[in-house]
């Protein structure tokens, strides 16, 4: 990092404003969690958090349709149907929705700004994240599209080529759809397969626009796909992509729906597993883009045992403040959430007890997540000239 600043963390109690409400699973108490978890762990120690302010229109509308921010901004008022994916089970309507979701996108311009104004190599929204929403409706909890909004901005303030990595369970759908014509903008989501766990979208096929071939690119993993296999198709395929694409910053969702645990979905990965993901954005950050690295939370339902442990050591890797896995849990935060549900069981230390080793693509046994890494490589590397089968590129 030589003499550059290091990190901005983009955090205001305000954020816990985006609620979806009754037992709704995209519940704040988890972001609460992650912030008190890694207060007490000393993770932000020093930290002065950057309070964001709530974006204004015209950056919410470099995404999204005004009759769509309309719609939001009347619906806790309205008495009839609002449309544009507002009032439904997944996309609830509650006061001050608006508000709450251009805060949320305001956090994510926020830490884009600490970014492109040099303020910082790095930045980080954990309230950010919202990946699946449209440019005219809300889809999969997310309001307006922070990710998006973020991206659009960065391209008009000094950067004209960016890699976007999506590792949330879901398919990064909504972001993939904003910039399938742009090639400025690499989307890579590795997600479970979509014939298997809504959206449906997110096939190898999915390539980007006739302009834009080849910076489109999705890796579905089978349900039950464990951190050593979803590890290997990673490096199978990411960190080539961006050697060929040459971003000057990457910015990165990571929702922790992919636990093992997680009730909306069917991967199985560990919190050790999400600590080496952490580790290894911040490597391909540190070789790839000269450190330039935006990062964003993102899904994760199970809300007191996974999400706060995980989410705490991607606070810790922005930081440089990485945290053992074998590090207790601290008595006075369990305390807390026991407070909040008695009954739950919490994990002692801030890991799974899992080996995270994997082996890496081309040399020897095959595996299952083989066919997916050929697919993905056969795919999209020829659009980027490296050679699908040369486990070198």
């Amino acid at each position: 990092m030589g003499d550059r600043v290091g990190a901005a963390v983009v955090w205001d109690p305000a954020l816990l404003g985006y609620d979806l409400g009754g037992d709704h699973p995209f519940n704040p108490v988890r972001l609460e969690l992650t912030m008190r978890l890694s207060r007490a762990l000393g993770v932000l120690d020093g930290v002065e958090p950057v309070a964001p302010e709530p974006a204004g229109d015209v950056e919410i509308g470099r995404v999204h349709r005004p009759d769509y921010v309309a719609a939001v901004r009347e619906a806790p008022m309205a008495s009839w149907d609002v449309g544009h994916g507002l009032g439904t089970s997944d996309n609830p309507v509650f006061d001050q929705m608006h508000a709450a979701s251009a805060l949320v996108v305001g956090g994510s311009l926020a830490a884009a700004r600490c970014i492109a104004e040099g303020r910082a190599d790095r930045a980080v929204n954990l309230a950010g994240g919202l990946h699946h929403a449209m440019p005219d409706r809300a889809a999969g909890f997310c309001v307006y599209n922070d990710c998006a909004v973020a991206i659009s901005w960065l391209l008009d303030n000094g950067f004209d080529r960016i890699a976007y990595l999506d590792v949330d369970v879901h398919h990064g759908d909504g972001v993939q759809t904003v910039f399938y014509d742009d090639p400025r903008v690499l989307t890579v989501s590795l997600h479970q397969h979509p014939a298997t766990l809504w959206p449906g979208t997110g096939s190898v096929t999915e390539l980007g626009g006739p302009g834009a071939q080849g910076t489109s690119v999705n890796v579905p993993l089978s349900p039950g796909t464990k951190d050593a296999e979803w590890l290997r198709a990673f490096h199978a395929t990411v960190p080539s992509l961006l050697g060929a694409f040459r971003p000057q910053v990457l910015v990165t969702q990571c929702g922790v729906d992919t636990h093992v645990e997680d009730p909306l979905a069917d991967l199985a990965l560990t919190v050790d597993g999400h600590r080496e993901i952490y580790r290894t954005l911040r490597d391909l950050a540190a070789r790839y883009t000269d450190g330039k690295w935006l990062v964003m939370g993102g899904g994760g339902y199970e809300l007191l045992r996974v999400v706060p442990r995980s989410w705490t050591h991607l606070l810790a890797t922005v930081l440089d403040t990485d945290i053992p896995v074998e590090t207790s849990v601290p008595v006075d935060w369990a305390t807390t959430v026991r407070k909040l549900s008695p009954d739950v069981v919490l994990p002692s230390v801030m890991g799974d007890g899992v080996d995270v080793a994997f082996q890496r693509w081309g040399g020897g046994r095959e595996q299952p997540v083989d066919t997916v890494i050929r697919d993905v490589r056969r795919a999209v590397f020829p659009l980027h000239g490296l050679d699908p089968d040369d486990p070198r590129d």
